[in-house]
């Protein structure tokens, strides 16, 4: 009699998918954290696989910056649609014209941590228990702190101290009223298991992610995009560049590489041979050495 063996990226899909239905099993309103970015999508896929072929049965949440690329909104929107599942919106510019949030100013001024307000408030708004998210432990030390269900106390603020253990595979998602948990089910992928995982299942993706001529301007080491948003530096020009992006967020803060990779099979080729990290070309990554750590615990993603 044969032997059945998984694949690399059938096993971690397989890991994938039973955090996800545990999520449904223990939780009573989840939803899917969805920034339009290449995680974001393949947590959606494998949500989809673990249901077909019902639909997912949980919403999407965006955080509307005001300040994305045309193409990420365009795809959100034609997925929804295809989906056929209910997308709620938390929007940073609301949060602004209420008060709860204040717009940064200067030549750096990003919306990217204001994105904490508005997520908290949609979170609340919507009861939602279980936020899934895409983030990964290989992206930056503070996500390799992460457990899979990652409990937030009734302020939505991380404490990496006081978590759950989390022993072959069993997951306490106890909590007390106005406690949520974030949920990682992609938590043990790499960069590449997503790129590979991406090709193998041929998963639609932004076309921001495959080389293409664009306009923008070198800054600390990586190429920003131009937009209405973007404030030139005395020296800094405008130049014409074929580029891609390695991962999506805030136009204003997310910068590209030089690229020829057009093709999904080019983008695993390229990613193969690199020795950065992808979130090297976020600026907002750049502001301390503990910028993402500080924001998780008051609630970032």
């Amino acid at each position: 009699m044969s032997k059945y063996y998984l694949t690399h990226l059938q096993e971690l899909e397989s890991e994938a998918i039973y955090v996800i239905r545990e999520v449904v099993a223990q939780f009573d309103r989840p939803a899917i954290l969805f920034s339009g970015g290449k995680d974001s999508i393949v947590v959606t896929h494998l949500a989809r696989k673990a249901f077909y072929p019902a639909r997912i049965p949980m919403p999407l949440i965006h955080i509307d910056t005001g300040h994305n690329f045309i193409e990420t909104m365009e795809f959100r929107d034609n997925l929804v649609d295809e989906l056929g599942i209910q997308l709620i919106v938390g929007s940073v510019q609301t949060a602004i014209d209420k008060g709860r949030a204040v717009e940064e100013e200067g030549i750096n001024a990003s919306r990217n941590e204001l994105q904490i307000v508005s997520l908290l408030d949609a979170i609340e708004e919507n009861k939602i228990d279980a936020a899934i998210g895409g983030a990964r432990r290989d992206e930056e030390k503070a996500r390799a702190k992460e457990r899979f269900f990652s409990h937030r106390d009734d302020f939505g603020q991380w404490d990496p101290k006081n978590q759950r253990p989390e022993l072959w595979n069993m997951f306490n998602g106890h909590k007390r009223m106005g406690e949520h948990f974030r949920v990682f089910p992609i938590s043990n992928w790499t960069e590449m298991d997503v790129w590979n995982y991406i090709l193998h299942e041929n998963i639609p993706i932004p076309s921001l992610y495959f080389a293409h001529e664009r306009e923008a301007v070198y800054r600390d080491g990586t190429w920003l995009p131009n937009s209405e948003f973007l404030v030139l530096r005395e020296g800094e020009k405008i130049e014409k560049k074929r580029m891609r992006f390695r991962t999506l967020g805030d136009i204003t803060i997310t910068g590209g590489i030089e690229s020829d990779a057009d093709t999904l099979e080019k983008i695993v080729e390229e990613i193969s041979a690199t020795r950065s990290t992808e979130r090297g070309n976020r600026s907002d990554d750049k502001r301390s050495d503990t910028s993402m750590e500080d924001r998780k615990k008051q609630g970032y993603f």
